[in-house]
C-alpha cells in the first residue's frame, strides 16, 4: 500500500488548501484515514481523522476550520483547511489504517506554509 499526499503550499494567514492523500496498491479495505502534522522541532500531532464509518475526530486547534472527507471511488482523503493560522505551518502527513494490516503506512508528507 502506498499513500501520496498533495497539495501543500504557502498560503497567508486565513486563507484556505486543500490536502489530498491517494492511495494505492492492490486490494485492501480502509479502516481509516488520518491526516497528522510536524512542526519544526515539534512532535508529530494529530490533526484528525475519518473512519470507514464516515465518524470524524479533530483536534481541538482546528475544530472548525479543517474538514477531513474522502472520495472511495478515486481513493483519495481529503484535508479541507481553512481560515490558516501562522500556527498551522508544518509538514503534514497522511496516515491509513488497513484492516488486517495495522496503520503503519504514511505517505511522504507534504510542507504547508503560513505566512502572517
Amino acid at each position: 500500500v502506498q499513500l501520496q499526499a498533495s497539495g501543500g503550499g504557502l498560503v497567508q494567514a486565513g486563507g484556505s488548501l486543500r490536502l489530498s492523500c491517494t492511495t494505492s496498491g492492490g486490494t485492501f479495505v480502509l479502516n481509516a484515514i488520518a491526516w497528522y502534522r510536524q512542526a519544526p522541532g515539534k512532535a508529530r500531532e494529530l490533526v484528525g481523522e475519518l473512519s470507514s464509518t464516515d465518524y470524524t475526530r479533530y483536534a481541538d486547534f482546528v475544530k472548525g476550520r479543517f474538514t477531513i472527507s474522502r472520495d472511495s471511488v478515486k481513493k483519495t482523503s481529503y484535508l479541507q483547511m481553512n481560515s490558516l493560522k501562522p500556527e498551522d505551518t508544518a509538514v503534514y502527513y497522511c496516515n491509513a489504517d488497513i484492516l488486517g494490516r495495522g496503520n503503519g503506512y504514511w505517505g511522504p508528507g507534504t510542507q504547508v506554509t503560513v505566512s502572517s
